[in-house]
C-alpha cells in the first residue's frame, strides 16, 4: 500500500510513500505522519489519499512514523478543510498546519509532578526528627495545616533537594508522594464568573423562540443577528447553547479579538461551569495542548476563541455563532490560508447541519447586502436590554476648537474635559478611544521636514515614550530616537501626532488623581495581561479605560456612562475601499459601550471633519442610511458585496524585479471572462513593508453574472494553480487572497 502525503510547503503537489506493513493498520487518511522529505528526515505531513500503486517508476520512500494513532478529524471536519484548501487555493498541507499546529495531538500527556501529603503522624515520631533529621521535620511542619497534596516544587524555596526528603519520609510511612499530571492553570483566561438573572423581553423571545426551532430540527439554518450594542445578544447565546447541549449536541463561539474572551469566557462559564473551553493564539503551548486534548475526550459542550476556534475538533455541533462577524479580525492576513473565519463558520455549519449565527450591531456590508438578497434569515434587536437607553451623542469640530482656544496641540477638547470631570466627581466610569498607539505616530524635523521612516517598510516611525525609541508597528524595527536631526543636524525634532500614550500623559496632567489603564498591544502582552485589567476595572479598580479598537466591542460594564473618541478621523482616508466602513463601525461600536446600565451614557466624538458623511452618519447613529449609501457607491464601483474578488500580491527584495514579474504575469494570463475585471498591476498602497517591494493585481467578477464565484475560481486555478505561477521564481513570490478584506 501506498499513500500520498501532503506537506505544509507552497507546493501543490502531493508525495507518494510506502506504507511499512507495521503501521498499515494506523496510517488512514486525515493521519498525521513523519516522513523523509528533501534534507529533513522527519517532516510532518498528512495522509490525504490511499492507493494500492504508487503511479510511478522510481525509489518510493517509506514513511517513518505515525503521529496520530486515529485520524484528528471527523468525517465532517476533514471535509471543511479540504473545502478551505479549495475555496481559498491553498495547499492542503498548509491547511492543516493552520488547522492544526503541530504541537497538539490526541495522545498529548501532561507533564508529571509530585504530590505530597502528610499521613497520620505521633506527636512523639515528630519530636524526634527534630534532632535526628531536621530537614524531615520542617517538611513535616510546613505539611501540617494543609488539607490537601502540596506540590514537592513548591517547598524547594524553603530548602534544596526535596524531592529527596519527601522520599525519605514516604518510605517511613509519614508522607503520601503522588504523581499526579501537571494540568495547566487556565484561571487567568477568563474573568470571574458573573451570574446575571436574565428575563428576556418580547423581541428576544421570538427571536428565540424562531432559531430554537431550527436548532431542534438539526438542519443548517443561518441567521444574521442584528442587534444594538447592548440588546442582550450574549444571553441569546448563551440560552442557545443551552438548548443545544440539552439536544445532545455542543456550541463554538468565535470571537475578533482575544480582548475580548475573558469578559464572554466568564459570562459562559456562569452558566456551563469547567464545561467551557477557551482557544486562541495567546495560549502557552502548554495550554493549547491540554485543551485539544479535552475537546478530543468530549469533555467541553462549548467552546469559545479566536478565529481557530473553527477548527477545533468539537463533536457533534449544533450552533456556531460569529460575534462581531463584521470584524477583520476574522481574516487570516497570513501566513496561508487566508481564510475568513466567518465563511469557514459557514461551511462548517452547513456541514455540521448547525444552527449557525452572524451576530453584531453593525453587520458587515456582505451580510447585509446576503440579508437583503434571501441568503441569510434576518433577526432584528432595536432596543437596548432592560432599562438601558441608548447614549447621547456630541460632536466636538477639532478645527474650531483649535481656532477658538488658539491651542492647536489639542487632545482633549474642552467639552470632553467637563464630561470627563462629572463622572469622576460621580464615581461612574469612562472610556477613551484613541485608535493609534504609542506616543507620537510622525517623528519630524521642524527646520528640513526630515521624516524619521522604517528602513524595511515604506511607513513613519513611531515614537514610544518608554526608553525614548522609535518602533516600527509592521515590522517591530527599533531604534532610538535622535536628538538631532540626522539630515541637517537641527535640534528641533517634533512629535507629530497622538497615541495612546500622549492621551495618558495628557490625562494625569490635567486630572493628577485619575486612575487610568492603557490598553493596547504594547500593555497586554505579557500572559493574562487582559484579563487583570478586564477584571480590574469592572470591580472599579481604574476610573478610566483608555485604549485602541481592542476595547470598542463586545465590552460590558454597567458603571460605564461616558465615552471619549479622541480622533474619530483615524483611519478614514487610508487608500482601501472599506475604509468608510470600518470607520463608522468602529465609532458605533465605540459609543455603545456608554450607558448600558441603570445610569444614562453620553458620547463625544471628536474630529477634524465632522461634516463628513461617514462621521455624520456616526454621530446619529443612522445605520441604515449609511448602509443604503455605502452600497451605492460598492454598485457603481463594482466593490464587494457586488462582485466576488481576489488579490494576487507580489513582493520580493528589488523592486523592478516585482514590477517585471507584475506584468509579465498579466500577460499571460488566458482565457479571461467577459464579466471578469483586472486591475493593476500596481505598487500596494504600502508599497515597502518588511525589505520586501510588493505589487498587486485585483480580481472582480461580477456576482450578477458569475454567481457562485465558480468561474473566478476556475480562472485562478487554471492560471496560477496549474499552470506553475504561484512557485517562487526570479526572486519573487506569488500570493493569492481570496475574498480580501484590506488592499493595503
Amino acid at each position: 500500500m501506498f499513500a500520498d502525503v501532503s506537506f505544509p510547503i507552497s507546493s501543490y503537489q502531493v508525495f507518494t510513500y510506502r506504507i511499512p506493513k507495521d503501521l498499515s493498520e494506523n496510517v488512514e487518511i486525515g493521519v498525521r505522519v513523519r516522513a523523509p522529505f528533501g534534507t529533513k528526515e522527519n517532516a510532518q505531513g498528512v495522509v490525504v489519499n490511499l492507493k494500492r500503486k504508487a503511479g510511478f517508476k522510481g525509489k518510493v520512500r517509506s514513511i517513518g512514523g505515525i503521529i496520530d494513532e486515529t485520524p484528528l478529524f471527523d468525517e465532517t471536519l476533514w471535509e471543511l478543510i479540504n473545502w478551505v484548501s479549495r475555496h481559498y487555493i491553498t495547499p492542503l498541507g498548509q491547511v492543516m498546519r493552520s488547522a492544526v499546529p503541530s504541537q497538539l495531538s490526541r495522545s498529548y500527556s501532561p507533564p508529571e509532578h509530585l504530590l505530597v501529603q502528610l499521613n497520620s503522624v505521633t506527636a512523639e515520631e515528630i519530636s524526634a526528627l527534630e534532632t535526628r533529621a531536621p530537614r524531615q521535620f520542617q517538611v513535616i511542619k510546613l505539611l501540617e495545616n494543609q488539607e490537601t497534596g502540596v506540590p514537592v516544587a513548591s517547598l524547594n524555596s524553603t530548602m534544596p533537594n526535596t524531592a529527596a526528603v519527601c522520599l525519605a519520609l514516604e518510605k517511613k510511612g509519614y508522607v503520601s508522594v503522588a504523581r499526579v499530571p501537571r494540568i495547566p492553570d487556565l484561571s487567568d483566561l477568563s474573568i470571574t464568573p458573573v451570574k446575571k438573572e436574565v428575563k428576556f423581553n418580547k423581541a428576544q423571545e421570538q427571536i428565540v423562540a424562531e432559531m430554537e426551532a431550527k436548532l431542534r430540527k438539526e438542519s443548517f439554518s443561518s441567521y444574521l443577528l442584528h442587534g444594538v450594542t447592548g440588546s442582550g445578544k450574549t444571553e441569546i447565546y448563551i440560552h442557545l447553547a443551552q438548548r443545544a447541549e440539552e439536544e445532545g449536541r455542543r456550541s463554538i463561539l468565535l470571537l475578533p479579538e482575544i480582548a475580548l474572551t475573558p469578559q464572554i469566557a466568564g459570562r459562559f462559564r456562569a452558566v456551563f461551569g469547567e464545561k467551557v473551553a477557551i482557544w486562541h493564539s495567546r495560549m502557552t503551548n502548554a495550554e493549547r495542548a491540554w485543551t485539544w486534548r479535552q475537546i478530543c475526550s468530549d469533555a467541553f459542550t462549548v467552546v469559545v476563541g479566536a478565529r481557530s476556534a473553527i477548527f477545533t475538533p468539537l463533536k457533534n455541533v449544533g450552533l456556531i455563532v460569529v460575534d462581531e462577524e463584521q470584524e477583520s479580525g476574522f481574516k487570516q492576513e497570513s501566513p496561508a490560508p487566508r481564510y475568513h473565519a466567518r465563511d469557514v463558520a459557514l461551511m462548517r455549519g452547513k456541514l455540521s447541519a448547525a444552527l449557525t449565527v452572524l451576530a453584531g450591531a453593525t453587520p458587515s456590508m456582505e451580510s447585509y447586502y446576503n440579508q437583503a438578497m434571501g441568503k441569510l434569515n434576518y433577526l432584528r434587536l432595536k432596543r437596548r436590554y432592560g432599562a438601558a437607553k441608548y447614549p447621547r451623542v456630541h460632536m466636538v469640530n477639532l478645527t474650531t476648537e483649535r481656532e477658538e482656544t488658539e491651542d492647536y496641540s489639542i487632545i482633549l477638547s474642552r467639552l470632553l474635559q467637563e464630561k470627563m470631570k462629572d463622572r469622576l466627581e460621580k464615581g461612574e466610569q469612562i472610556i477613551l478611544l484613541q485608535n493609534r498607539r504609542g506616543f507620537a505616530p510622525v517623528v519630524s524635523c521642524g527646520d528640513c521636514g526630515f521624516v524619521e521612516m522604517c528602513n524595511q517598510c515604506h511607513i513613519t516611525l513611531t515614537f514610544h515614550k518608554a526608553g525614548e525609541t522609535l518602533k516600527c508597528h509592521y515590522c517591530n524595527f527599533q531604534k532610538s530616537c535622535p536628538t538631532t536631526c540626522p539630515s541637517c543636524s537641527s535640534t528641533r525634532i517634533l512629535l507629530g501626532g497622538t497615541g495612546t500614550q500622549k492621551v495618558e500623559e495628557k490625562l494625569v496632567e490635567l486630572f493628577p488623581e485619575i486612575r487610568c489603564v492603557r490598553m493596547d498591544s504594547d500593555t497586554t502582552r505579557g500572559k493574562g495581561a487582559y484579563t487583570r485589567i478586564l477584571t480590574k476595572f469592572s470591580e472599579g479598580g481604574y476610573d478610566v479605560l483608555l485604549g485602541t479598537q481592542m476595547i470598542a466591542k463586545g465590552l460590558d460594564f454597567p458603571n460605564v456612562t461616558l465615552v471619549g473618541i479622541i480622533n474619530a478621523d483615524t483611519g478614514l482616508y487610508l487608500p482601501d475601499f472599506r475604509a468608510g466602513e470600518r470607520t463608522f463601525q468602529l465609532i458605533y461600536q465605540v459609543a455603545g459601550r456608554s450607558g448600558r446600565g441603570d445610569k444614562p451614557g453620553e458620547v463625544v466624538i471628536q474630529s477634524n471633519n465632522p461634516d463628513h458623511s461617514v462621521i455624520k452618519a456616526a454621530a446619529r447613529l443612522d445605520l441604515e442610511k449609511y448602509y443604503n449609501v455605502c452600497l451605492s457607491e460598492r454598485r457603481e464601483l463594482l466593490y464587494v458585496p457586488f462582485s466576488w474578488m481576489a488579490k494576487v500580491e507580489l513582493c520580493g527584495k528589488k523592486r523592478r524585479e516585482v514590477e517585471v514579474c507584475a506584468e509579465l504575469l498579466l500577460k499571460r494570463l488566458r482565457d479571461k471572462p467577459k464579466h471578469l475585471e483586472i486591475l493593476g498591476p500596481a505598487p500596494c498602497p504600502i508599497e515597502r513593508l518588511r525589505g520586501n517591494y510588493r505589487y498587486q493585481i485585483i480580481f472582480k467578477s461580477s456576482k450578477e453574472k458569475d454567481p457562485n464565484g465558480q468561474s473566478l475560481h476556475r480562472f485562478l486555478q487554471n492560471n496560477l494553480v496549474d499552470r506553475g505561477f504561484l512557485k517562487r521564481q526570479k526572486g519573487v513570490t506569488l500570493q493569492v487572497d481570496v475574498d480580501p478584506v484590506s488592499l493595503l
